[in-house]
């Protein structure tokens, strides 16, 4: 009688730290191999599903799925962002679980808590735009945003910059800013840190890379507040003024024909007929394969979107599975 089993195995974000998962360089290896690997027609990739519940404080559910041909495995992230959750409830505003299934038969191998994978994917597609963007000698980093967002990509622009050694840090509340400053001074002892008491013009005027990890619907960036030679990684919505972007003599963004139907600073600019198609420098595809040059010179303002691309979710997963598999942690089901 043949076997009926169908064996999954479910990773816990323990099992995965455990594993040793919580690796930015992991991380990024898998992107960029991700991207060359859709690069080279190797990805499914389709739309996702947003459903929006309430358009003002942008409370959803998303679901994303990709699939790696020459692997044999499907993947699909299904990720919750609920901006009031953390000052209504004291509760994080983002949640997910990824499913892996293979595809010879269609049976899924995994079951994992998502979350930290794709705080991950925000934090090494960022590290990797600084990878090619930012000045190699980088040494001060301004945050508009103390959360998650905002932690995990302050150890990826560390890890993409070993140079960073200054770190401002503004947030809606000073609470935030003190814990934000708490938890990462021990996780990075060598920096230096501040909190701005929620003067976004202190925590950015001047620093060399720019970060804006905000559920915000207004412009909180400032051009005035960006030198020349700053990278800028916007991560959340719509988070600047116009004018940060029209300055800036290159825009990366990880997928334009993504990003422009979007609700960030750029798709709104697009929108309204002041942005167009040809004012997009490169999407970091391009860098990634040599297609085009990241920075070219020291003095150039470079601004980078990212919106989230479903397959790089996937492909770290799928990383982040194998490296717990051989660990010998998750539980089998």
């Amino acid at each position: 009688m043949p076997n009926h089993d169908i064996h999954c195995r479910f990773f816990s974000q323990e099992d995965l730290l455990a594993a040793g998962c919580l690796d930015i360089r992991m991380a990024m290896k898998a992107a960029e191999e991700s991207i060359h690997a859709y690069q080279n027609g190797d990805v499914l990739f389709p739309e996702k599903i947003v459903q929006i519940f309430d358009d003002s404080t942008q409370e959803r559910i998303n679901c994303l799925p990709a699939t790696f041909n020459r692997k044999q495995i499907c993947g699909v992230k299904w990720v919750s962002v609920f901006p009031p959750n953390p000052v209504q409830y004291g509760i994080q505003n983002l949640s997910a679980v990824i499913i892996l299934s293979e595809i010879e038969h269609g049976f899924p191998i995994a079951f994992m808590e998502g979350t930290l994978c794709s705080n991950l994917r925000v934090g090494s597609v960022g590290a990797l735009a600084a990878k090619y963007l930012a000045r190699k000698n980088s040494e001060s980093i301004g945050f508009i945003g103390a959360g998650e967002q905002a932690k995990m990509h302050l150890i990826a622009m560390k890890t993409a910059i070993p140079t960073l050694k200054e770190c401002r840090v503004a947030a809606k509340l000073g609470t935030e800013e003190d814990q934000f400053v708490r938890e990462m001074s021990a996780i990075i002892p060598e920096m230096e840190f501040s909190a701005t008491n929620s003067n976004l013009e202190a925590a950015i005027q001047g620093v060399d890379v720019i970060v804006t990890a905000t559920s915000a619907q207004a412009p909180l960036l400032k051009a005035k507040w960006m030198k020349p030679g700053a990278f800028y990684s916007h991560i959340g919505g719509w988070e600047d003024e116009y004018k940060v972007a029209q300055q800036c003599d290159k825009i990366v963004c990880d997928d334009w024909d993504t990003v422009k139907h979007r609700t960030q600073t750029l798709s709104r600019m697009y929108k309204d007929g002041v942005l167009t198609d040809t004012d997009i420098y490169a999407n970091i595809a391009d860098l990634v394969t040599k297609k085009k040059l990241g920075r070219e010179r020291d003095d150039e303002r470079i601004y980078f979107n990212a919106v989230g691309l479903a397959y790089v979710d996937v492909g770290i997963a799928m990383a982040m599975y194998e490296q717990a598999c051989e660990a010998g942690l998750g539980q089998d089901l």
